[in-house]
């Protein structure tokens, strides 16, 4: 299995998690890196490749490249908008490789949406909804995963006042839907346990702290277990995330971003998965940003890209079998 990594933002960490996740993982997860190699950390071993099918051999010595000209280095934590084509096109040919099936699998390192915008005009919130178009795919589904836990969340970027309007039984039954076809194909669960969680406090009690609970989010559960999924809720989201609770399910499905952020989050900050469910491709990311304000220090904790890649690698066989 190949994994193609994108560069990302070149003035935060990304290119200094990537390359030492190549260190640890050599041998064990082959990966290609596509960028301008001037933007790697000084001192780190590379080789350009013309074709991913070089990385594993290659990959035993230096940390193989995809070589783009993306522009000479930027000052760390200062982001260039001269280098937002270049890296917009890191992604795009990511995405085309595994189209292609040159790569198994793509891991995408963090960019700065805010510098994509000035420089090149990007429109999109963020990766998930670029790869969806490059896919040709109307929605995806991000699900944040660590050893202790997965989550969806179905809501996710939006003021937490327009969660009881944005959450409609069309995108709850959807998201639910692509989730579990996600850990089928993906994950190798033959029929995942989906813990769905309610919206407001104690999942409305009864109507008496809220009705979305009455009126929206069970007909949509009874609806998907008709269809045959193994499916719990509405719960209340405080007494899902402890243990005992974590051990009856193999995803929590959220309503919005900080519900099912603040508990995986909590459990393991360092090692958590963003991935993109729904895509014809498998996509990890590290969940964290560009950290900017850690960026050339050389003491970017790269545990969250080393658990991306692992877990790109881990999903491409799983769905090769």
């Amino acid at each position: 299995m190949v994994i193609a990594v994108s560069c990302g933002e070149p003035a935060g960490i990304g290119p200094e998690v990537a390359a030492r996740a190549w260190a640890a993982l050599r041998g064990a997860v082959d990966l290609v890196w596509i960028g301008d190699p001037r933007h790697l950390p000084e001192g780190t071993p590379w080789t350009a490749v013309a074709d991913p099918a070089a990385a594993s051999r290659a990959g035993r010595d230096a940390l193989p490249v995809l070589v783009q000209d993306i522009g000479l280095p930027p000052a760390a934590g200062r982001p260039d908008p001269g280098h937002a084509a270049g890296v917009i096109a890191a992604i795009r040919t990511a995405v085309d490789l595994a189209q292609a099936g040159a790569v198994d699998a793509i891991c995408t390192a963090p960019i700065s949406k805010a510098a994509l915008a000035r420089g090149a005009g990007f429109a999109y919130p963020g990766h998930t909804e670029y790869l969806s178009a490059l896919a040709g795919v109307p929605r995806a589904v991000m699900m944040l995963a660590c050893d202790a836990l997965r989550v969806v969340p179905v809501t996710i970027h939006i003021p937490l006042v327009q969660v009881a309007a944005q959450l409609t039984p069309a995108l709850l039954a959807d998201t639910i839907r692509i989730t579990a076809a996600g850990l089928i194909r993906d994950c190798a669960i033959a029929r995942p346990r989906i813990a769905v969680a309610g919206l407001n406090p104690h999942a409305g009690e009864d109507g008496r702290m809220g009705t979305e609970e009455i009126t929206l989010i069970a007909p949509v559960l009874a609806e998907l277990r008709r269809e045959g999924l193994d499916i719990a809720g509405p719960l209340p989201a405080d007494t899902m995330f402890h243990p005992a609770a974590r051990a009856r399910y193999d995803v929590a499905v959220c309503m919005y971003h900080d519900q099912a952020l603040i508990p995986i989050k909590t459990l393991d900050f360092a090692q958590g998965v963003n991935v993109t469910l729904g895509l014809p491709f498998i996509r990890t990311s590290p969940d964290h940003g560009t950290a900017f304000d850690i960026a050339g220090r050389g003491i970017a904790d790269p545990s969250s890209m080393i658990a991306a890649l692992r877990m790109a690698d881990r999903m491409a066989r799983a769905r090769a079998a």
